[in-house]
């Protein structure tokens, strides 16, 4: 299973991010970058899986898959710098078992 981690809507001082859209407009940036064949014929109307919008604890995050590092790793370096450069939190994900879940 590869690696994740989020990109909070929020500054290190805990401060809500703007503009609103922030996370749509970053992933719509990334849709381009993304596993080879997946997406089909419609994929430049959808988000890259690497780089998808989400909303944890009511906080807008962006999920960054670590697989983009491998597919593209400037595009990688540009969505870890745009969280450094904008000071905002970064949380490595982890996988939650569900009941009954053998991984």
């Amino acid at each position: 299973m590869a690696s994740e981690f989020f990109i909070l809507g929020l500054t290190t001082d805990g401060k809500q991010f703007r503009p609103s859209d922030w996370a749509e407009r970053l992933c719509g940036v990334m849709s381009c970058f993304r596993p080879a064949g997946s997406g089909g014929r419609n994929a430049h109307l959808q988000y890259s899986p690497l780089v998808r919008p989400t909303i944890t604890n009511g906080v807008k995050a962006v999920v960054v898959n670590e697989t983009l590092k491998e597919i593209e790793p400037m595009a990688y370096h540009f969505v870890r710098q745009f969280a450094t450069d904008n000071k905002l939190q970064m949380v490595d994900a982890c996988h939650v078992p569900l009941p009954g879940d053998k991984t």
